[in-house]
This record gives C-alpha cells, sequence and structure tokens, in this order.
C-alpha cells in the first residue's frame, strides 16, 4: 500500500539521514527500486516526472502497475509515489489517480503566487492525507547545452513557503539536475544553514543527487535534508550495462533480442545504484 512521505521524512530528519526518491521511468526501473528497498530494508519514494508519467501511458497507469508491484513482489516497506517537479494542473492530476504525495514546483512563479498556489494544495493534500513538497529558489541543469548553474533560495521565502504547512521543502542551495560541470562552485551550505533555522522541523529536500560529493551529502543531511533526489545516476548507469550487452554480440543466432535479456543488464545496474545512493545516504535498515 503507498504511504504518504511525511512520516518517513520527518523519522530521516530526527535521525539524521535521507530518504532517497529515485525516479522510475518503466517497469525494469519500478521493480529494480521496489526490490532493492525491500531487500535493504529502506523507505523509498518513486518519483515520477510529468515526462515520464506520459511516457509510461498516464498517471493512472503508473499507479496501477506499482500498486500492483507492491502486492505481487511482497513490498512491506514505506513506498511513496510522488510527482515531481509538477505544475499545479498536474498536481491535481495525480492526486485523482491515486498518488501518495506530489511535488508543486512553484519556483518559476513571483512569491506572492506560488504562495497563493501552494496554500490551495496545502489544504487538498491534508484532507486526503497527502503530502506535498513545495520548491524556492530553481534547480539549474542543462538545456540545450546551456548548463545553469542553479539559484540560491531566499531563506526568508522558505519560511513563507513552510509556513503554509507542506510536508517538505526544496530549497535551491546551488544544486543542479543532471551531471555537474567542472567549474561548479559546490553547494551553498550557508543558504542551507540559514533555511533550516528558520524552517525548523521541516524535512528538506535536494534535488540534484547525481554527482554530489559524499561529503557534501552527509553535511547537507547534518543541517536538515531529510530526502535527496536521484534520476541522472539510474540512468547513467542503466544506459551503459545495455549498452556493453549489446555490444559484448549477445543472441547471435539471429533470433533477434529478447527484450528481458536486453533488459536485465540494465535493471541490476539500477538496484546497485540505489543500494549504492542508499548506503550513502544512511536509510538502510530504517524501514
Amino acid at each position: 500500500m503507498l504511504v504518504s512521505a511525511k512520516e518517513m521524512l520527518e523519522k530521516a530528519k530526527a535521525g539524521h539521514y535521507a530518504v532517497g526518491q529515485f525516479n522510475i521511468n518503466n517497469l525494469e526501473w519500478t521493480k529494480a527500486i521496489l526490490l532493492t528497498a525491500q531487500e535493504n530494508k529502506s523507505p523509498v519514494i518513486l518519483g515520477v516526472s510529468e515526462g515520464a508519467g506520459k511516457y509510461m501511458g498516464g498517471y493512472t497507469t503508473v499507479v496501477g502497475m506499482v500498486n500492483g508491484m507492491l502486492k505481487e513482489l511482497g513490498i512491506t516497506v514505506p513506498v511513496a509515489l510522488h510527482l515531481d517537479h509538477g505544475s499545479y494542473e498536474h498536481c491535481y492530476k495525480c492526486i485523482e489517480a491515486g498518488f501518495s504525495s506530489v511535488m508543486f514546483d512553484g519556483s518559476h512563479y513571483p512569491i506572492e503566487e506560488n504562495v497563493e498556489k501552494t496554500k490551495e494544495l496545502v489544504k487538498v493534500c491534508k484532507d486526503k492525507g497527502l503530502s506535498l513538497e513545495a520548491e524556492v529558489g530553481s534547480i539549474g541543469g542543462e538545456e540545450d547545452g546551456v548548463v545553469g548553474m542553479g539559484e540560491c533560495a531566499d531563506p526568508q521565502e522558505c519560511k513563507a513557503i513552510a509556513d503554509l504547512g507542506v510536508t517538505m521543502l526544496a530549497a535551491g542551495i546551488g544544486n543542479i539536475h543532471g551531471k555537474y560541470p567542472d567549474n561548479w562552485a559546490g553547494l551553498s551550505f550557508e543558504t542551507l544553514d540559514n533555511i533550516q533555522k528558520l524552517t525548523g522541523d521541516m524535512p528538506l529536500v535536494l534535488h540534484g543527487g547525481t554527482g554530489i560529493p559524499a561529503e557534501m551529502i552527509q553535511k547537507a543531511i547534518s543541517l536538515g535534508v531529510a530526502k535527496i533526489n536521484v534520476n541522472t545516476e539510474c540512468q547513467l548507469s542503466f544506459a551503459e550495462a545495455t549498452r556493453k550487452y549489446i555490444e559484448a554480440g549477445k543472441d547471435k543466432e539471429g533470433k533477434g533480442f529478447d527484450p528481458r535479456k536486453l533488459l536485465a543488464p540494465g535493471f541490476e545496474a539500477i538496484k546497485a545504484t540505489v543500494k549504492e545512493k542508499m548506503e550513502l545516504f544512511g536509510s538502510i535498515g530504517k524501514a
């Protein structure tokens, strides 16, 4: 059964570890992440971007797939199904479809509009027992070859959003999506510290978890980060394992690739990546 991320993240912040959000893109990714969480007794959050939701056949399809796996695979650890960087409209679509958690990314709005829309979603999610993530300060990333360095959030704006009653808060502290460039300045721990002082016990979220050095991850956790998102690293490990399988010239009998065999190396690579991150975040054995 899917659960809100509220309890698992409150426990993580109090226990000074982080729960991993691993984005899913297909059946193999979902199965690999769930089995790894179960094997390592770790709570887990399955992230679904709007694009991935469309690719997998829509939000209702995603909910059906995940719920089916929870039952058939005997998953007993806490699992939240979470909309990642959702628009206002898509938050409602995911709530209707049966997601247990949503993220409203209002960081591109003026703070007044971000507050207004977030406030409305707080009430809806509270009534339905769902967790809600909000964002202040944009997360950088690569688009058309241009790398944005990420924007540090205003701690006072973070407090304004946190005071609305959201479950968790993603604040830009110089982190970016995708690979980090060689000239990346690193995370702004001063900003993170100031945000935590103003938001108290609220779990904080670190997006762009791929490529951040382990010591920075640990310091971020010590300053209130209780949820860390990972996507790019899973994509890279999945693609590399599949590439090696194809280049090895398997299945030379001319029958064509069996998709189950073709995707098996990527499946195992995802499991290894997720376990490695769970160890780093300290969530193993916390279910």
